[in-house]
């Protein structure tokens, strides 16, 4: 295999488990609304699970709420069941046109959960990158063993994957850096 497919697909391997931590982080509750608490709430209407976006209108009117406004009424009740079922930790009130989420305050005990929280994410997520890197490495050593790079290329190889994985848990981290100061503020 030559040596820039390697690179190539380590780079985009990395970069995709970077991208799943930023997702991850985007999941965790801060004291501020997100329109990412509801991305991934199913909804079950007209005989099939739909997302919450393609049955409603969803934004955030201020800081604190999460307006969805149904595009059918009739689904306000599902709307609603499926947000208590995606168990985000907030509860619908329905106006009879909109449900509004009320994102309550976090306390200091609840903030200190989540920035351990995301903290074993990101630690996921180096892992991820540490064995991207284990597995080019591998393939780097078998392109040497048939006798189609030399030894000084397999290091220069080596030491460029290694590079890619320095590149990508530093960006890892500073999304976790990010990510606790939204967290811890108040």
């Amino acid at each position: 295999m030559p040596l820039q497919t390697v690179f190539k697909e380590t780079q985009e391997k990395m970069h995709k488990a970077a991208e799943a931590v930023d997702r991850d982080f985007n999941t965790l509750r801060t004291g501020r609304a997100s329109l990412a608490l509801v991305d991934n709430v199913q909804v079950g209407a007209y005989g099939a699970k739909m997302p919450l976006k393609q049955l409603a209108t969803v934004s955030t009117p201020d800081s604190r709420t999460i307006l969805i406004q149904p595009f059918d009424r009739n689904q306000m009740h599902a709307i609603e069941k499926a947000i208590m079922a995606a168990n985000i930790g907030l509860t619908p009130n329905n106006d009879g046109k909109a449900v509004r989420l009320n994102i309550p305050p976090l306390t200091e005990e609840r903030r200190r959960e989540l920035v351990k929280l995301a903290k074993k994410m990101a630690e996921e997520g180096r892992i991820a990158v540490r064995n991207i890197r284990r597995h080019s490495n591998e393939q780097i050593k078998q392109t040497e063993k048939h006798h189609e790079i030399t030894e000084d290329d397999r290091d220069k190889a080596t030491h460029k994957v290694q590079e890619l994985t320095d590149k990508f848990i530093k960006e890892i981290d500073e999304l976790l850096t990010r990510k606790e100061k939204e967290i811890m503020e108040v």
